[in-house]
């Protein structure tokens, strides 16, 4: 799993669209599309219901959203700890 796996699952859940969370996080569509692809892998789930309308949280989405949140919280944190002074 990679940083930048959560960050697009993230995203998606906040948009609640693919192509909003790649305007957020200046990716194109289909690489926000590829991250959440490999994350469902390595879960071996579906995280979102995909539809004309965009992405919904499956019910193992729900459930890890706070996870990834936290691990991103995390990460950040770490990264200000070791920004260069």
């Amino acid at each position: 799993m990679h940083e930048r796996e959560f960050r697009a699952f993230v995203s998606v859940a906040e948009t609640g669209r693919m192509d909003q969370a790649a305007k957020v996080l200046g990716y194109s569509q289909p690489a926000i599309s590829y991250q959440i692809k490999c994350l469902e892998q390595i879960l071996g789930t579906k995280l979102f219901i995909r539809d004309s309308t965009g992405a919904r949280l499956t019910r193992e989405g729900r459930m890890i959203l706070p996870s990834a949140r936290a691990v991103l919280a995390l990460i950040d944190s770490i990264k200000g700890v070791c920004a260069p002074v």
